[in-house]
């Protein structure tokens, strides 16, 4: 009796079209999930995540869950995460893709997941990281330690939602450091993050992390540009 009446006054919504949920459904409606551009890079052997680092940083491995459009349902599904406090889509994708790559041989000698950090004002303010999830399930599927306290974001830019990819290649504020210098000495790391569009995020963090002896590090992210 008490779900009817929940559903009625809190119904549950598909969080990329925002229609109903059907009873057999959770978070993403069936329709969204056959809709969804899955890249299948890390199935296919595509190297497109390297080829955004390339000349710029080395990888072992590289891949993204979707591919990442304009007024898609994947900027939306992205935009409910980041910014509407639904941690379950980051939970929902990182076990999507997580099940996924503990098939792949490339991804099965990861030690470590360690999420793009946000500044510590950033984080209070949105008051979670948005591919916090994402990693944990991504780890947990590897069967790898997850970290957020080896990575630290020292500089607190502003959102880049609304620029250029030019004007993003161009950021050269987001500066990082690195904690916790032992605990990745030796490993191979999987940098998890929302969107690569330039990869300057990614570059800075992987510049900051080879800081690391015999340090090997792959890439996933939600979606890519």
């Amino acid at each position: 009796m008490l779900n009817p009446l929940v559903n009625l006054f809190f119904p549950k919504v598909c969080y990329a079209c925002h229609n109903l949920l059907n009873d057999n459904e959770e978070t993403i409606c069936l329709d969204c999930r056959h809709d969804l551009p899955v890249t299948n890079f890390h199935f296919d052997n595509d190297d497109a995540v390297a080829r955004a680092l390339y000349g710029r940083a080395k990888i072992e491995n590289g891949t993204a869950l979707f591919r990442f459009e304009k007024e898609s349902i994947v900027q939306q599904l992205i935009h409910n995460l980041k910014y509407k406090d639904h941690e379950i889509i980051g939970y929902v994708l990182g076990n999507w893709l997580g099940n996924e790559l503990k098939t792949i041989e490339a991804y099965q000698d990861i030690d470590i997941v360690i999420p793009v950090p946000l500044h510590e004002k950033k984080l209070k303010k949105r008051g979670y990281n948005q591919v916090a999830k994402f990693g944990q399930q991504i780890a947990e599927a590897l069967n790898a330690d997850y970290k957020d306290d080896v990575l630290i974001k020292i500089t607190n830019t502003k959102s880049q939602t609304n620029k250029s990819r030019f004007s993003r290649w161009m950021n050269t504020d987001e500066l990082f450091a690195l904690k916790n210098m032992d605990a990745v000495d030796n490993k191979h790391i999987l940098i998890v993050d929302d969107i690569i569009t330039t990869g300057a995020t990614l570059e800075a963090c992987i510049s900051v992390l080879n800081q690391v002896n015999s340090i090997k590090i792959s890439i996933a992210t939600m979606a890519i540009a």
